[in-house]
């Protein structure tokens, strides 16, 4: 998942050298944090948070082929 999502976000921003996804395992699953420049930030949110939820959407699905639970956050 986590390639999966550095995948998608470096495509979207224009610096994806500055891409970062952490891992991290909580009761509920996985959980992977999304880090991109601050000037690349409105890119992957997108008007009303459409880009962001159809990232988290596309995430959520190959992960539930998978049987697994993961969720996404994007942080500054």
């Amino acid at each position: 998942m986590k390639e999966l999502l550095l995948y998608v976000a470096k495509n979207l921003v224009s610096d994806p050298d500055a891409v970062v996804v952490t891992e991290r395992e909580t009761d509920e699953g996985t959980v992977l944090e999304l880090r991109v420049a601050p000037d690349d930030m409105g890119k992957v949110i997108g008007r009303q948070g459409r880009i962001a939820k159809e990232i988290r959407t596309i995430v959520k699905t190959v992960a539930q082929r998978d049987g697994k639970r993961v969720s996404v956050d994007i942080v500054d």
